[in-house]
């Protein structure tokens, strides 16, 4: 088997810099975490909030602490420098080898998709963002990881999107009709459905948006472990 890992991001519309965040960290006792944080607010102060919360979190998960643990730390460490005023949300996506299991942390009121083959499940109970008070505790749920797995992670912006129009994104239902569909690859469903929500809001995002996607699959080639980042950059040259 094999975890393919993808993600698509995008500004709002008319900001420089996007409120979210996305790292990935190799695990101590074998395999990957990919954090990613969408701080309150958008812009250049919503980014460094957002910075704060994933680089206390990955430091943690490359110490070997428990993802749990690492996301209340970065909780505790937020409400104590801002006094409770600014909220950030999180979630951990671990590719953990030990357990063999993809345990995912959630501190985000946007629901994930976990989904396997034509079945597509939602994980939508309550979840409290980070900052808001001490002892905030995440949801964790531990998937196995098997061939057609399929989680999809992201943040609020997708839930935004189309409502000032009157015409709110079905994410469910366009998971659905994607995956029914065609086979799609983890960077493909993630460009979809961020095509989808920026199309919603006109081509003028009215929030950051960003979209994770890891999928499991059956092994193809060799053992190399591969990345490939695109990151997009105006006004130079």
């Amino acid at each position: 088997m094999e975890v393919q890992i993808a993600a698509a991001k995008v500004n709002k519309y008319a900001t420089s810099e996007s409120g979210d965040t996305l790292e990935v960290v190799e695990r101590p006792n074998g395999g990957l975490s990919v954090v990613l944080a969408d701080g309150q607010t958008s812009g250049r102060g919503a980014k460094a909030l957002s910075q704060m919360v994933v680089r206390k979190v990955i430091s943690l998960l490359a110490e070997g602490v428990r993802d749990g643990a690492a996301a209340r730390a970065a909780s505790d460490a937020l409400f104590t420098e801002r006094q409770g005023k600014v909220i950030s949300t999180l979630n951990i996506a671990s590719v953990d080898l030990s357990s063999g299991t993809i345990v995912l942390t959630r501190n985000n009121p946007a629901p994930m998709f976990v989904c396997r083959g034509e079945q597509i499940g939602c994980l939508e109970e309550e979840s409290i963002p980070l900052g808001t008070s001490r002892n905030i505790r995440p949801l964790i749920t531990e998937v196995p990881i098997e061939p057609g797995l399929t989680i999809i992670i992201y943040t609020d912006g997708l839930l935004h999107a189309g409502k000032r129009r009157g015409l709110p994104m079905d994410i469910g239902a366009t998971v659905r009709s994607i995956l029914e569909d065609q086979d799609p690859s983890p960077q493909m469903l993630a460009d979809t459905l961020l095509a989808e929500a920026v199309g919603l809001d006109e081509n003028r995002p009215a929030d950051d948006i960003s979209v994770l996607i890891l999928k499991v699959s059956a092994r193809a080639g060799d053992n190399v472990r591969r990345m490939t980042v695109r990151l997009p950059i105006e006004g130079l040259g």
